[in-house]
């Protein structure tokens, strides 16, 4: 009864109005539709013009992307400028910038030019070196190393580092490339690393080609500024002459798994020790490497692998101590391998680790050589059947204890094995001594570009030379630098 009454009451109310109230509100309805419809072409016009304008944004990047790798850099910089004129959000601006007079030639070329370029940076490390004992005799006893060998704390007192100079660019889409220069406190320079990577391969899998660091183990492949430590294990400067590097091909494979797995493969020339330049055709060495890792939880993550280097040797020089502590010239023609387990665990409360964090790493190492020896080469000469194994570990941790603050410990030890010669073994025997060594490390580092560290360290790799080694250390790094691995 009363929704019938509601109606009813209206249109009365209705019909009670003057007739121009009438008229008035009509005309106002007519003009509402008016500027409805109006409202609805304006809408449409504009979307069809932003239609019009995403149209040509995708055709503009489409021919940039063409550009860049078929037309000259004149060409790719032009389809440039067109994408960058067709992004804009309105007509109006579109036309003017259509009628903008275009860049001079010289400004367009240098532009192009630019785009080429590859990334650039430094390292820069220097400081300075306090040694008990003269660093220009080191040696690590029991061991045998090549004339040249990069080992000890260097040279005292205030000293330019070993410096980088990386140079490193995508070349196109399924190549990159890098090369690294050393400059040594020597005033020379040496290539540290020189390859080209695939990018585009697909399914986990990556190629390298040219000279780079072995994959074998966790601190090789790692460029020495990233290291912890100021100086390397004696595990790695007495079995890989500090750092194996390789001219040859590397292989990666990264399995489709939700935990990490990678495998590695290596082959090339094997002229770094442990190996030898052999002069022949064909490979000089192998190394093949498995890595696994994972997540624990939010605030732990660990890696662990195992790797195996593999070299040869024709007539290899190598130094060695006699029991009086006098040198001699050894000449070795064989197979060397060299085993290595690493693993790293690394904590940081629910996986921030800028305030405060915890690393804990190690490595084990395991050297064979098996093949003929000269002893004493440059005087009796003296040959024979020849082989050794001798082995090393070390174990760090770094903890940081606040922001840009870290302090950290390494131990190690050698064991140079009994040695077995068929010319005499008595003329190769050492006296068992296990040389040792144990550092502290404080480290300051104002940014991630920046960072300086002392170091302090009781080296006992000498029989009965006792070395008090302190390292102040400075690292800058300057330009476009690569993220770090883990």
């Amino acid at each position: 009864m009363h929704r019938k009454l509601i109606p009813v009451g209206s249109l009365a109310l209705a019909l009670s109005l003057p007739a121009g109230a009438q008229t008035a509100a009509a005309s106002s309805n007519s003009d509402i539709e008016a500027l409805r419809k109006e409202i609805g072409a304006m809408r449409a016009d504009y979307e069809s013009k932003i239609q019009a304008l995403e149209k040509r944004v995708k055709d503009a990047e489409s021919a940039a992307a063409k550009a860049q790798w078929s037309a000259p850099p004149a060409a790719s910089t032009a389809a440039a400028a067109t994408a960058a004129t067709a992004a804009s959000p309105a007509a109006p601006v579109v036309a003017a910038a259509a009628t903008a007079p275009a860049p001079s030639t010289a400004a367009s070329g240098a532009s192009a030019a630019n785009s080429f370029n590859p990334a650039i940076s430094m390292i820069l490390s220097g400081g300075y070196i306090n040694t008990s004992q003269d660093p220009s005799n080191y040696a690590i006893s029991g061991f045998a190393r090549p004339p040249g060998a990069e080992q000890g704390p260097g040279s005292r007192s205030f000293t330019l580092g070993e410096s980088e100079l990386t140079f490193s660019a995508n070349i196109d889409p399924y190549f990159r490339g890098a090369a690294t220069l050393a400059v040594t406190p020597e005033n020379e320079v040496e290539l540290e690393e020189a390859f080209v990577e695939t990018t585009a391969l697909g399914n986990g899998l990556s190629l390298k080609g040219g000279r780079f660091f072995s994959n074998i183990g966790y601190l090789n492949p790692q460029h020495a500024h990233t290291w912890d430590f100021v100086d390397a294990p004696l595990a790695y400067q007495a079995m890989l002459g500090t750092q194996y590097s390789n001219d040859g091909l590397q292989m990666k494979w990264v399995a489709p798994l939700d935990q990490y797995l990678e495998f590695n493969a290596e082959v090339g020339r094997g002229a770094s020790f442990p190996g030898s330049e052999s002069g022949k055709n064909g490979n000089g060495m192998y190394s093949l490497g498995v890595h696994t890792g994972g997540d624990i939880g939010t605030s732990n993550s660990w890696r662990a692998g195992v790797s195996v280097l593999g070299t040869k040797s024709s007539a290899q020089e190598l130094l060695m101590s006699d029991g009086a502590g006098g040198e001699f010239t050894n000449a070795f023609t064989g197979k060397s391998r060299v085993y290595v387990l690493d693993g790293v665990w690394k904590w940081a409360p629910d996986g921030n680790a800028k305030r405060t964090n915890f690393k804990l790493q190690g490595e084990y190492m395991r050297a064979e050589r098996d093949g003929s020896m000269v002893v004493d080469s440059t005087g009796a000469a003296v040959p024979g059947a020849y082989s050794d194994a001798t082995s090393g570990w070390y174990l760090q941790g770094i903890y940081q204890f606040m922001p840009r603050w870290r302090a950290g410990l390494r131990t190690e030890r050698l064991d140079a094995g009994t040695p077995y010669f068929g010319g005499g073994s008595e003329l190769v025997a050492n006296s068992g001594y296990a040389p040792t060594k144990n550092s502290l490390l404080l480290e300051y580092a104002p940014s991630e570009f920046s960072r300086i560290r002392l170091q302090y360290a009781r080296d006992r790799a000498r029989e009965g030379q006792p070395d008090n080694q302190i390292w102040l250390q400075y690292q800058m790094s300057l330009g476009a630098h690569g993220a770090h691995g883990f």
